[in-house]
């Protein structure tokens, strides 16, 4: 896949006065999936198909980004639960959700702040855990 920015581009808005979610998942179909959900909203949408994409994403871009919609399985050595971990940590400014659809998916192990979905996930709730991203001051 291509880089991390390559998503959907918000017009002729500046990247600076955009907020930002990022989308980090391996399925393509799922990908386009949340994006088009996540399109509804204030916020322009990134994508990414690792947690190594992703990082490299947000070490250049942090301040941009409100929200981090990833999935826990992803390829490569970052998980989705490692990704949620690192932005709690490093960017505690910016909402995570994290989807998974198996049990014993290092669940026990996601940061306090970061929001749950199980898959299938509904887009109202995806739209809901975005709309609470972009109204969050950051």
């Amino acid at each position: 896949m291509g880089q991390a920015a390559m998503g959907h581009p918000a017009g002729d808005r500046a990247a600076r006065s955009c907020r930002a979610a990022l989308v980090v998942e391996d399925d393509r179909n799922l990908r386009d999936l949340a994006a088009a959900v996540l399109e509804e909203t204030d916020l322009q949408v990134i994508e990414a198909d690792s947690g190594e994409e992703a990082l490299q994403h947000l070490r250049a871009h942090a301040e941009e980004i409100a929200l981090v919609f990833t999935d826990v399985r992803l390829p490569c050595l970052i998980d989705g639960v490692d990704l949620a971990r690192a932005v709690s940590t490093r960017w505690p400014w910016i909402k995570v959700v994290v989807t998974s659809g198996g049990l014993g998916d290092r669940l026990d192990h996601l940061p306090a702040a970061a929001t749950y979905l199980p898959k299938p996930w509904r887009a109202l709730d995806v739209l809901i855990a975005a709309e609470r991203a972009a109204a969050a001051p950051g």
